[in-house]
């Protein structure tokens, strides 16, 4: 009996690669989570040179977890050796605001991060890579790769579509509440939307939710009381709650949502549904052009696609347009540090 061909390795490039997030991320991209069951993963860790040694540690606990699909791993601080080749990549690596930060300070360093990554992406990468921006300001992060990409002169042909910035996190938290609120399993809501930046504008949006096994509109299950007082800046600000109440960050959730965001890119969303992905606008909605911004999207054929066609009303208008209205001060913020 013939046995089945083995199937190439994907390469894989995650950046702060010692750091929390990439630690909980790791093992599940080295487990099949992301790529499938049957797809081996070649690992390239990025990390900056006094943190390499740890990531050199979580490299030999990749080894000794002894994943069959985990085919090779490769720590360097280097970004042509880290991104060559790549065919997914995840920026979570990322300079955290400190206590009292201006959010200019804070852009200005992420700047001299995800610039010099944007071009080795553009010059090592392959030209179908697809690029996910975890680390914080997400949405700000991937335009400055965006540009960087496009600005690049004799690399690569990565387009600007296939880079993208987290909002699958706000995306899952807003699943959480609504489920807990309704009694019902997270796997019966389909279509919640999370409209703009990852930030506190951010538009966690019910307008179009579903049951899945019924077909049910639930927005109406939902009160406005509860919308606006407790769901929207719950979502909001969850980062900053869990903070309070478990002394760090929330790096578990957060790599499971990129897991979920990178999945679903490579393998499809779920039929009938569509997922929260900030990637550059089209138009779509009122956004302008080009602004990274979290729209309703399906993965087709390994494609963002912006669903279209959906009615905005009043309420929902004025709530994209004031996150619309944050990432346009974060892209003249941008400007006007020369980042682009």
């Amino acid at each position: 009996m013939a046995s089945t061909p083995a199937l190439a390795p994907v390469t894989v490039t995650v950046t702060g690669a010692a750091g929390q997030i990439a630690y909980s991320l790791l093992f599940r991209i080295a487990a099949g989570e992301v790529f499938g069951p049957t797809t081996p993963v070649n690992l390239r860790l990025l990390e900056i040179p006094n943190a390499v040694t740890a990531a050199e540690g979580v490299a030999l606990e990749l080894f000794d977890s002894a994943f069959p699909l985990l085919n090779d791993v490769e720590v360097t601080d280097g970004r042509a050796t880290a991104f060559a080749g790549a065919d997914a990549v995840f920026l979570v690596g990322a300079k955290p605001r400190g206590k009292g930060a201006e959010r200019a300070a804070l852009i200005a360093d992420n700047g001299k991060i995800f610039g010099p990554q944007g071009h080795a992406i553009s010059d090592y990468a392959s030209d179908d890579v697809r690029v996910l921006v975890v680390g914080n300001p997400a949405n700000t992060n991937a335009a400055i790769v965006v540009a960087a990409v496009e600005n690049e002169r004799g690399g690569s042909g990565v387009s600007a579509g296939h880079i993208t910035a987290m909002t699958r996190l706000d995306h899952n938290r807003a699943l959480a509440q609504v489920a807990a609120k309704l009694s019902l399993p997270i796997s019966r809501l389909q279509r919640l939307t999370v409209w703009g930046n990852h930030s506190t504008t951010q538009f966690p949006d019910v307008t179009e939710l579903r049951d899945a096994a019924t077909g049910e509109a639930l927005a109406a299950r939902l009160s406005e009381h509860w919308l606006t007082e407790e769901f929207i800046p719950r979502v909001a600000r969850r980062g900053s709650e869990i903070i309070s109440v478990r002394g760090s960050s929330s790096a578990a959730s957060a790599a499971s949502a990129a897991v979920d965001h990178m999945r679903d890119w490579f393998q499809g969303t779920r039929e009938g549904d569509w997922v929260s992905v900030a990637l550059p606008s089209d138009g779509s909605y009122g956004v302008p052009e080009g602004l990274v911004s979290s729209f309703p999207c399906r993965s087709v054929n390994g494609e963002w696609e912006i669903v279209q066609g959906l009615e905005i009303g009043d309420v929902q208008r004025a709530r994209i347009d004031a996150s619309v209205a944050d990432l346009q001060a974060e892209a003249a913020t941008v400007r006007a540090l020369g980042l682009v």
